[in-house]
């Protein structure tokens, strides 16, 4: 049924909304159900947790509408934390680790790594170090896709990856 498909797919767009409530709301927004153990938990490996800690009322602080009292990673991170809380076997990143650095770009992905188990992720992104370890990479021209492949075998042909790759680690080098 169409409504058991949505339901097991988690999707975090690069452009998230946050809603003028908690930060606790926020997080449990796609599950009532949580506790707020699964809501800690998810903002641990949204890694927010900590940021959300320094804030005066912790998990209750009111983040305004469209999440206006946070910095842009931090609207990210609660809204991953938002979508960790479904537990859906298949999750969508939709370049929304695009406002974070690239140290905590691979802690989140890390931890992910290490506590999803079997669900299947989908990362989208135009941050080549983001999509390095994943086990499938496909790229994309002009909505086709024209390579395949895990890092290694792309940085083996000529293409638009390594090409990409080349300018983004040479833009790194002289930054």
């Amino acid at each position: 049924a169409l409504d058991v498909l949505r339901g097991g797919i988690g999707y975090v767009p690069q452009d998230n909304f946050l809603f003028s409530a908690t930060i606790a709301e926020n997080i449990r927004f796609y599950a009532p159900e949580a506790t707020m153990e699964d809501i800690e938990q998810a903002a641990k490996l949204a890694d927010i947790y900590d940021s959300i800690q320094e804030f005066p009322d912790g998990f209750q602080t009111q983040v305004g509408e469209r999440g206006v009292t946070l910095s842009g990673g931090q609207k990210q991170r609660t809204a991953i934390a938002r979508m960790l809380t479904q537990h859906a076997p298949i999750m969508v990143f939709d370049d929304s680790l695009s406002a974070v650095d690239a140290e905590t770009d691979l802690k989140i992905r890390t931890q992910l790594k290490a506590n999803l188990g079997s669900s299947t992720v989908i990362l989208i992104s135009h941050r080549v170090t983001t999509l390095m370890s994943a086990d499938r990479i496909l790229v994309l021209d002009k909505g086709q896709v024209v390579q395949m492949g895990t890092h290694e075998e792309l940085m083996a042909q000529e293409g638009i990856y390594r090409h990409i790759f080349n300018m983004q680690m040479s833009s790194e080098v002289s930054a």
